[in-house]
């Protein structure tokens, strides 16, 4: 197993796990209630890791995740249906719910 991602951020942690078997890479969270720790241990020991299961698979998730964070940026994006200005992270109008264009 190797450790691709980590944050102090569970939510952040678990999105990025979802992120990956969605793409068919199986991922392990570790950690997650050591940020009730927080204070007690050091900072860099309280936060929440990923490991993908298979090292051989470790290259892709990175990919997968680079790609996800990367499309969170650029400028608003209209939808072709009903016209709404959309924010770039979103993938669906929230308006209408139709898919961003490629």
């Amino acid at each position: 197993m190797k450790r691709i991602y980590s944050s102090f951020n569970l939510a952040a942690v678990h999105h990025a796990r979802n992120l990956l078997e969605a793409e068919g890479i199986r991922a392990v969270v570790r950690n997650e209630l050591l940020s009730s720790a927080m204070g007690e241990l050091p900072p860099a020991e309280c936060q929440t890791e990923l490991w993908v299961v298979r090292d051989s698979e470790a290259a892709r998730a990175e990919a997968v995740l680079r790609s996800a964070l990367s499309a969170k940026s650029g400028p608003p994006w209209a939808c072709a249906s009903c016209g709404e200005l959309c924010e770039p992270q979103f993938t669906q109008c929230w308006r209408c719910g139709r898919d961003r264009p490629a």
